[in-house]
């Protein structure tokens, strides 16, 4: 998502000499940034916009705002592009924060509209106004706006579009009153704005020295590499260094084949189980990754001891917060075809190999490792997956391996409604693939609205709910808070869900599998299909 913004050449719907309207103008902006799609759940004060709404422009419904936004962010990360995102006032953006603030963990390029009531009742605080409107979203976008003109819309819209698509991206937010549509306005100039830092070399040429000089480097690779199409660069440094390659903690994308043979596996968020793992390393370079995310409180070292630490981000805040060493600030994939350009000068020995995960055989009651080891058997290299299965996730690292780039979504925030709409949005973007939704029982529940979304548009999308009638993640993680295994730990149960009932009151249709015999035929079948399919399957 870096790179020149391109633009079509200036051009309106309207003669030259009729009056251009704030609409008009936006419209041609939205043309010109490619933000033809809109991702939308219509409120009263959002109507006037898409009147005479262009035939080239396409609106996709979703049926609640983070459905809407959730969408918006697969179709984002899809396209490289900032998606555009129309919701209704305080409540609608209120229903959609939970998907802004995962935008916003996702480093996702998104331009929010957000209806406003008529500017000459807004001192009369109206039913369905928002009172503070630029400050209801932040701090999980980049920047928002109320202009104070109508005639200052469309100059706030392509500012915002630049904001979002510049790194770290995210997502902003336009507030525009209902009756600012149909007032006079310019068109907004052309413009190119580029996005694409490039790292200070003299900070990257002691990064590349410490890198020569270490005698077993790792490499930590986060989200950024992937999104920053910076994959191949990645593996060309691993192999020309013999480093092994560690994926960041909790991070939403795969940015390094995990078939590979310098892959190591995955960090968990705890940091003296990441300074445990990182031990055998002197050298630890994190490219496009926090230096390092957490989740539980932990104590000691960040880093084994006798290690240096390097980064490589597009983010200045996570640079800024890193605990030790050195931190170079841009471009990841610029950033590391400089690296690149220092070539080592000794050869290294080949790492130990990651071990591989035992075979799951099948049993009476399916096991999750089982079921995505079938899933991994049948499913295409190219396929794409989209998961929110959080209690799955260690088995899905070690069962269903990804080893192409762009080929891996999930929640950099770990909050749950993202999955399914994700997909959507997602299969949306990239027409022609196979996307895989890959999401647990109580993940799914957040936005099952997705499913209508995936139907009315015909998408060749499979979902695999995983079905253990539980909140898995919450039970797991209970014992570090003190729980006993015998404990109940209450509100995670979750029995009694007819997944195929849903499903079909959406328009998909839908199959549920329990035989771990059956599992092979059920999913092939389904990833065949060119239309939306739930398959439930039961586990452990």
């Amino acid at each position: 998502m870096t790179g020149p913004v391109p633009q079509a050449a200036l051009g309106s719907t309207k003669d030259s000499a009729s009056t251009i309207t704030v609409r008009d103008a936006v419209v041609d902006l939205m043309r010109r940034f490619g933000m033809t799609s809109v991702f939308a759940n219509p409120g009263s004060t959002e109507l006037p916009m898409f009147r005479d709404f262009p035939s080239d422009f396409r609106y996709v419904l979703g049926l609640q705002e983070a459905s809407v936004v959730g969408m918006a962010d697969g179709y984002a990360q899809a396209t490289r592009n900032a998606s555009f995102v129309n919701l209704h006032s305080a409540a609608g953006v209120g229903n959609a924060m939970g998907n802004i603030f995962t935008a916003h963990k996702n480093r996702t390029p998104m331009v929010i509209t957000a209806g406003q009531q008529a500017r000459s009742i807004l001192p009369f605080d109206p039913f369905l106004s928002s009172a503070q409107a630029t400050e209801l979203p932040k701090p999980y976008v980049k920047w928002s706006i109320e202009p104070a003109r109508a005639q200052d819309v469309p100059l706030a819209i392509a500012r915002a579009y630049y904001i979002a698509m510049m790194p770290p991206c995210g997502p902003v937010l336009v507030s525009v009153p209902v009756d600012d549509w149909d007032q006079p306005a310019e068109l907004v100039p052309e413009r190119v704005v580029s996005t694409e830092l490039r790292p200070q070399p003299a900070v990257l040429a002691q990064i590349a020295a410490a890198l020569e000089a270490s005698e077993r480097p790792a490499i930590v690779v986060g989200a950024a590499v992937d999104r920053d199409n910076a994959w191949n660069e990645v593996v060309s440094l691993a192999e020309a260094h013999n480093a092994r390659v560690w994926a960041a903690p909790m991070s939403g994308r795969c940015s390094f084949p995990e078939d590979h043979r310098l892959f190591a596996g995955f960090l968990p968020a705890m940091r003296e189980r990441i300074v445990e793992l990182l031990g055998d390393h002197d050298l630890i370079l994190a490219v496009g990754a926090p230096a390092f995310a957490y989740h539980v409180e932990g104590a000691g070292p960040h880093i084994p001891a006798g290690a240096t630490l390097c980064q490589l981000t597009e983010d200045p805040d996570t640079a800024a917060w890193a605990p030790v060493g050195i931190s170079a600030l841009g471009s990841i994939r610029l950033g590391v075809l400089d690296l690149l350009t220092h070539s080592p000068q000794k050869a290294r020995p080949l790492p130990p190999a990651r071990r591989a995960a035992p075979i799951a055989e099948p049993s009476p009651l399916m096991s999750v490792a089982y079921a995505l080891q079938t899933l991994a058997e049948v499913k295409r290299a190219d396929d794409i997956v989209v998961e929110e299965a959080p209690s799955a996730r260690p088995v899905m690292q070690a069962y269903l391996p990804m080893t192409r780039s762009e080929t891996f979504y999930t929640m950099d925030s770990g909050g749950l409604g993202y999955g399914m709409p994700a997909s959507v949005g997602v299969a949306m973007g990239k027409p022609g693939s196979r996307v895989i939704c890959l999401i647990g029982d109580g993940s799914s529940m957040y936005s099952i609205q997705a499913l209508w979304s995936a139907a009315q548009n015909k998408l060749p999308i499979t979902f695999v709910i995983l079905n253990n009638r539980r909140y898995a993640a919450l039970q797991d993680f209970a014992p570090v808070f003190g729980f006993s295994a015998s404990d109940v730990v209450q509100g995670t149960e979750l029995p009694d869900i007819d997944f195929q009932s849903l499903a079909k009151g959406m328009g998909c249709s839908a199959s549920r599998v329990s035989d771990p015999g059956e599992l092979r035929d059920v999913l092939e079948r389904a990833l065949t299909g060119d239309a939306p399919t739930v398959v439930e399957v039961v586990v452990a």
